[in-house]
């Protein structure tokens, strides 16, 4: 489960105590700062992360900095006893060599020691070697890449997966935390974030609570099968590969949707799109992140939806291309158990598929009276996409 520190060392006096609020309101995993005083005001459901030193000569703060007598760790057990026990959980320190980083991995091991996290600024291949070594050697690492690319992350990612320890990765703003969540799928384990205001700790929660829903999906009948003459088709082509159970919810209805199979499984007479879902007519509606419906006329590039598979899974995937063509229709109206109808328009043509139980591929021109389908069932009615609790009745 991903999560984050919020760093206070550059919060602006007057929002401090927002800041910290907010930090402990949303649940924030960790503080971070260089006042124990501080820190020991927060309630035991934060991890409080202190930095030891004065902020000027700080190297956590400054990366590459010279280190004085007063960051050298032949002093850190003096201050460790000076302020254990004191209000704080993690020690942060720097590490800029392996013998460095041998000497924290062995406070860690003795019998009693608070746990001390490590800090390493990768700029090179040396660096990037020892933040390696630091993420299987940590309880927490703490990594600040210099260069915007994130290979160097994909590298630690790679080299820590066995790692017990977490992994966290400095970020400037919610949208490069929102690119570390996602790198090689499974991102850092967590970021340590610089926030302004208590306004962008609410925001990074919501981030860290973007989840996607595991859908309970429903059982319907196929109750006709309808040509309905030309009209305008979406083929949806997304930016990631589908899996052979998987596709995207689609009806002509907000309240009802019938799983669209992708183009994964072979044609006779075309090649296989693994990445494409054709979808159905301009006016259905497909569900995406956030409980949120979209007309397939308003997808297009850059836009989110839900990939869903037959055990009702969901991940987001992001739109690269929609193409609208004009071709025969077909309508399909099926019932779910309680009679509640269901309305998909899709291309008439075989090679357009739909999902029964199990993940069973059906094509839509051979569907007859009687066939399952797989389907999801909302209760929400609709405006602008929005759930909304007001009368709408569709037909």
């Amino acid at each position: 489960m991903r999560f984050a520190w919020i760093d206070l060392r550059e919060v602006p006096g007057p929002q401090l105590q927002a800041v910290v609020d907010a930090a402990v309101h949303t649940r924030m995993a960790g503080v971070l700062a260089t006042d124990a005083e501080l820190l020991a005001t927060l309630p035991p459901t934060v991890t409080r992360v202190l930095i030891p030193g004065d902020p000027a000569t700080d190297t956590t703060k400054k990366p590459g900095a010279k280190e004085t007598k007063e960051t050298k760790g032949a002093d850190d057990s003096k201050q460790t006893k000076a302020t254990a026990g004191a209000g704080w959980d993690v020690l942060l320190r720097s590490f800029t060599t392996q013998d460095e980083l041998d000497a924290l991995a062995a406070g860690n091991r003795a019998a009693g020691a608070t746990p001390t996290a490590g800090f390493v600024d990768v700029r090179d291949d040396r660096t990037l070697r020892l933040s390696c070594a630091g993420a299987m050697a940590l309880p927490y690492t703490v990594i600040h890449f210099a260069d915007p690319t994130k290979i160097p992350l994909e590298i630690v990612l790679a080299a820590a997966e066995s790692a017990e320890g977490k992994l966290l990765t400095t970020v400037a703003d919610l949208e490069e935390a929102a690119i570390v969540f996602d790198v090689l799928e499974r991102g850092s384990d967590g970021i340590l974030y610089p926030p302004r205001t208590a306004d962008e700790v609410f925001a990074l929660a919501r981030l860290l609570e973007a989840t996607t829903p595991q859908l309970e999906l429903a059982t319907l009948t196929v109750e006709s099968i309808q040509h309905v003459g030309l009209g305008d088709r979406v083929c949806v082509d997304t930016c990631s590969h589908f899996e052979e159970d998987e596709g995207i919810l689609v009806g002509s209805y907000s309240s009802g949707f019938i799983l669209c199979c992708s183009e994964t499984h072979p044609l006779p007479y075309m090649p296989t799109r693994p990445f494409r879902v054709n979808a159905g007519a301009l006016h259905s509606y497909t569900l995406g992140p956030e409980n949120r419906t979209s007309y397939l006329s308003e997808v297009g590039s850059g836009h989110a939806l839900l990939a869903v598979g037959a055990d009702g899974r969901t991940r987001r995937v992001v739109v690269g291309r929609a193409k609208l063509e004009s071709r025969p229709l077909l309508e399909i109206r099926a019932h779910a158990e309680d009679g509640q109808l269901v309305s998909l328009t899709v291309q008439d043509d075989w090679h357009v598929r739909v999902l029964g139980p199990g993940g069973k591929v059906l094509n839509v021109t051979e569907l007859r009276t009687g066939d399952e389908l797989l389907g999801y069932l909302a209760t929400d009615k609709r405006h602008v996409g929005l759930p909304i609790g007001e009368f709408c009745k569709e037909s």
